[in-house]
């Protein structure tokens, strides 16, 4: 069985990735805040804005896989949007990303087919109003993906990202926290519905298996199809 590190199990869609990998008999390493509540998983804190990588330094012996799933949803009109706003977007989606590739990439050389997941968002492809400073940092995620991809092939390493669209999870609390208000996210959607975390760490946990070893480099949508497609 492998051995996976998820950064953000401890909720939403890092929490379905860890069952998902639990059920299948692995070995799951959760990084962040707050400890993750899921049996069998071993628990370190460490946040995207804190300088801190000691815990990640503490890992040793190979790595299969890592998904990173922090994330952040600032939705304002542009002009209300502060550099502020863009830094921490940065440090939270593309830096923090960054700071634990490069602290376990030692570790993932070690397996023999280990493979790197990373989160990007629909609004990146389709541009989508109030979404400038998250689709920036995401669209940071996607440059990264294939950049890391391409040189990190000589290794067998893979590293692909998801573009989810709106996804009922604690981040996205505040966009669905009434039935109306899912309904109408789901009507957006050429499927009719908002994303489950299921749906987004199914393809996660399809990504991260090594059985799956000739896909990298590419940037996969989950997005009941708005990303693509026109119903009406």
């Amino acid at each position: 069985m492998g051995k996976y590190v998820i950064v953000g199990a401890s909720q939403g869609i890092g929490e379905s990735i860890a069952t998902a990998l639990l059920a299948a008999g692995h070995e799951v390493i959760n990084f962040s805040r707050n400890p993750s509540s899921l049996s069998g998983v071993v628990n370190y804190t460490w946040d995207a804005l804190v300088a801190d990588d000691s815990a990640i330094a503490a890992i040793t012996g190979p790595i299969d896989g890592i998904a990173y799933c922090p994330g952040s949803i600032n939705l304002k009109p542009f002009h209300r949007l502060t550099s502020a706003d863009f830094e921490k977007e940065f440090q939270i989606n593309v830096l923090g990303a960054v700071r634990v590739i490069q602290a376990l990439l030692p570790a993932l050389k070690q397996s023999q087919t280990s493979s790197i997941v990373l989160f990007s968002t629909v609004a990146v492809q389709t541009g989508m109003g109030f979404h400038a400073s998250i689709a920036s940092a995401k669209g940071a995620i996607e440059g990264l993906t294939r950049s890391l991809a391409a040189e990190l092939a000589a290794n067998k390493i893979r590293v692909n990202a998801i573009a989810p669209s709106l996804t009922q999870t604690p981040l996205a609390g505040a966009l669905l926290n009434s039935p109306e208000k899912i309904e109408a996210g789901g009507k957006r959607h050429p499927l009719g519905r908002v994303g489950q975390s299921e749906d987004v760490a199914n393809l996660a946990a399809f990504l991260l298996n090594p059985a799956n070893s000739w896909i990298t480099g590419q940037i996969i949508g989950v997005d009941g199809g708005i990303g693509s497609l026109r119903t009406n």
